[in-house]
């Protein structure tokens, strides 16, 4: 339920009503708009008046948000968020590109790339050390001595690093990781993402490979509700009947998602496509739709990639890539 109070009312009776509200066990998300504020009430509102709280003198109107995510909802939050990672900022406008390998492999790779991609442009560095793979024989990451490289590389370039978290268990080993990533597999991982609620890192939450919009935002809503508000949602492509493609990267979600929701959208053209001569036309597409960022691969030997090479750009061409992608984020800034 949302609340939307005239802005001529006085501070006193905002707070007032506010103490009101929580009294009854609710918890409120306050919004400062230009003619209102919205006070977006999480809770069971079905004992509430609504006639009630229409009545009283500071309270324009009161609706009920009928879809089954609250916090996520821009109808609740008309302000697009901006989840800060350090002195990095992603959504409303602030752009980052995340980059680095599919996986850690060794001190050296990742070093060498992390250094590559930052020469490049590149503002934040990722890399998996515990790898979700759909084989069992596949390689499933260096774990808990991949998080430490990752540190390493971290210290070396002064990048916030991104890597993908599969247990609720494996959590403190978290503790220098500044955006954890939950993969598409885990999006509908119900207690890893309560557990990921109750703490206050940024969450990068991947759609799931068959999982629609709403899904995604609900589960948005899991970690929401648990009082982390610092979620970036990622649009990595979907399931289809198509073939050609690794997947199918959902270029409407990102205008969608803004129009559902007020949480920064990322798009990771790697794993939507599997190709890497796709990477670049998806990440300029990506760009033109309105994403806040990008999550792009990039490995110094695609051909002896542990895992997924053939979706990884080398250094070079990840490069030429931020080039352009700089002159189109110029182009539309313009407004030409």
């Amino acid at each position: 339920m949302i609340l939307l109070i005239r802005n001529s009312a006085e501070k006193q009776e905002k707070e007032k009503l506010i103490k009101l509200l929580e009294d009854k066990h609710f918890t409120i998300h306050q919004s400062e708009g230009l003619h209102t504020t919205v006070l977006g009430l999480v809770g069971d509102t079905s004992s509430l008046d609504i006639d009630a709280l229409k009545s009283l003198d500071i309270v324009e109107d009161v609706k009920r948000i009928q879809e089954p995510y609250k916090a996520a909802n821009r109808k609740f939050h008309p302000k697009n968020t901006v989840v800060h990672v350090g002195s990095l900022a992603i959504g409303d406008g602030h752009f980052q590109v995340i980059a680095g390998p599919c996986s850690v492999e060794s001190e050296d790779q990742i070093q060498n790339i992390a250094q590559s991609v930052q020469a490049s442009g590149a503002t934040l560095l990722r890399g998996g050390a515990f790898k979700p793979r759909t084989s069992p024989y596949a390689f499933q990451g260096l774990k808990a001595e991949g998080l430490e490289l990752l540190k390493k590389a971290k210290d070396t370039t002064g990048m916030p690093i991104v890597t993908e978290i599969m247990s609720p268990a494996h959590l403190e080993l978290f503790s220098d990781v500044d955006i954890i990533q939950v993969g598409a597999r885990n999006m509908q991982n119900f207690d890893l993402l309560k557990e990921l609620g109750r703490q206050p890192k940024p969450i990068l939450l991947k759609r799931g490979l068959a999982n629609t919009l709403e899904e995604l935002l609900t589960s948005a809503e899991y970690i929401m509700a648990g009082g982390n508000q610092n979620v970036i949602l990622c649009e990595r492509g979907i399931r289809t009947f198509e073939t050609a493609t690794r997947n199918t990267l959902d270029i409407s979600a990102i205008p969608m998602l803004k129009k559902l929701s007020h949480l920064p959208v990322v798009v990771d053209p790697s794993h939507a496509t599997g190709n890497a001569a796709l990477v670049e036309p998806m990440s300029m597409a990506a760009v033109a739709a309105g994403a806040d960022g990008l999550i792009i691969e990039v490995h110094n030997n695609p051909a002896a990639a542990l895992c997924d090479g053939a979706q990884s750009l080398r250094p070079e061409s990840f490069d030429v890539l931020m080039k352009k992608i700089l002159g189109l984020r110029t182009y539309l800034a313009s407004g030409i």
